[in-house]
This record gives C-alpha cells, sequence and structure tokens, in this order.
C-alpha cells in the first residue's frame, strides 16, 4: 500500500520543476515530492495545524546543503491563489473538491495556475464506496470541514475538462482503506470516544501494510482497485494553446 494517492511519476517532473500541492493536508505529496527530486515545492492549505504538521515533518526531510531543491508552505484558499498564471510545472490536488461547496472556481484556478502542457494530478473519493459512507453514517458527511458531496466520474471529468485540461491517464487506489471507512461508519464515534475494537484492529492492519507492504497485500490491492478503489485519480495535460 502506498501513502500517497497520487503517483508522482505521472507527473512527468523532472529537475527544477515547480510544484503545487494544492490543498497538500499534513503534506504527503509534498514531502514524497521533495524528497524524489531536485524540485521547488509549494505545499498550501486552509488548515493552520495540518500546516504545522507538514512543517514539523519537513523539517525532519529538509536538505539544507542541496539549494536545487525547496518546500514552501502556506496558508491560501484554493479558491483565489495567490500565484501567477501559468506559474506551475504541475499540480496536485487529492481528496480536496469534496469538501469545498464551489469547486469549480478551484477547477478554474488549477488551469489559470497550471502552464500550458503542465500535467495535473486530481482525486477524489470513488462514488460507491463513498455513498455507502453515507448510508451507513450521516456524522461522517454532516462534521464540520466534511465532504459536502459525492461526485460522479463522468460529470467531474467534463467539469475539468471545460476548464481547458485534457485527461491523459485514470485508474483507483485504497482498496483496502474501503472497509476501515465503512467500520468506521458503521461503528461511529464522536471526536474524542475511543473507537470500536474492529475499527482499531482494522487501523492496525492498515499500519502494518504500510510499514512492512507485503507482497499479498499488494497484489490484493493491484486486484481490487479497479472494482472497489477508494479513490478515483486523474491526471490532465493543460492544452497547449496555438496563436
Amino acid at each position: 500500500m502506498s501513502l500517497e494517492t497520487i503517483n508522482l511519476e505521472y507527473l512527468k517532473l523532472t529537475a527544477n520543476d515547480k510544484l503545487l500541492d494544492l490543498g497538500c493536508g499534513e503534506g504527503r505529496h509534498a514531502l514524497s515530492a521533495y524528497i524524489s527530486k531536485e524540485l521547488e515545492v509549494y505545499a498550501v492549505d486552509l488548515s493552520i495545524s495540518d500546516l504545522e504538521i507538514t512543517k514539523s515533518r519537513f523539517n525532519e526531510f529538509y536538505e539544507s546543503e542541496n539549494e536545487r531543491k525547496n518546500l514552501s508552505i502556506a496558508a491560501a484558499n484554493a479558491e483565489n491563489l495567490p500565484f501567477k498564471d501559468d506559474e506551475f510545472d504541475s499540480v496536485i490536488c487529492s481528496e480536496v473538491l469534496e469538501h469545498i461547496h464551489d469547486y469549480k472556481s478551484v477547477l478554474l484556478e488549477i488551469s489559470r495556475v497550471l502552464k500550458n502542457g503542465g500535467v495535473a494530478g486530481i482525486s477524489v473519493p470513488r462514488f460507491f464506496p463513498e455513498w455507502i459512507c453515507w448510508q451507513l453514517s450521516d456524522a461522517y458527511h454532516e462534521v464540520k470541514g466534511g465532504h459536502v458531496r459525492i461526485f460522479k466520474k463522468h460529470r467531474l471529468l467534463e467539469d475539468i475538462e471545460e476548464t481547458g485540461l485534457s485527461l491523459e491517464k485514470l485508474h483507483y487506489a485504497h482498496a483496502l482503506h474501503v472497509p476501515y471507512w465503512w467500520l468506521k461508519c458503521l461503528f461511529w464515534r464522536e471526536p474524542g470516544e475511543r473507537e470500536a475494537i474492529v475499527v482499531r484492529l482494522y487501523h492496525r492492519f492498515l499500519v502494518w501494510d504500510l510499514m512492512k507492504k507485503p507482497f499479498i497485500c499488494s497484489l490484493a490491492e493491484k486486484l481490487l482497485n479497479p472494482i472497489m478503489g477508494k479513490s478515483v485519480v486523474m491526471y490532465f495535460r493543460k492544452k497547449i494553446e496555438r496563436f
């Protein structure tokens, strides 16, 4: 099981590229990109607490002697980004759009700051696993800052392509996470309450899988992702304007 939802290889990043991780959360994609290549990475989010965690984690991997890579961390609104047009070679927006009412404004911002020919990696929860979560627990989607919609893939694809981006690749991810979220919704606990034992045991399994990476789990997820992957992951290229 991989920690990242967006496969960085599909972004076709090269040395000195500028990468934006939009809605970076605790920095999993931004940090992986910083570690893997000599890039100028920007990690932005509205959550100050998440940004503080990102900064703390970054301090563990900071390469002070290497001036050819950098990670900048800042608070920013995804609907009105403080960046110039055509500023980034690649943009990541992973598991963000489902939290935002005016998600089309975010899509327009992604297209605006992405260079012509650049690649955007965008992921959202897949319809069926997410729908089951909503049926099992109202609290799952009513919690503050939670999911405000369930996307249908074809509709979201149309919305993204209307901004001038063209789909290049699509896959699914994190099938082994789906039972965890179904169990969590079935045995829902309020913040601060102890999780049900079955939820704690499954979470322990996911951590074990992440750390040990056993072949059988990797194979199972590979086979299950097309059927019940938790996330739909899409890669788009911004069309090169011809004059």
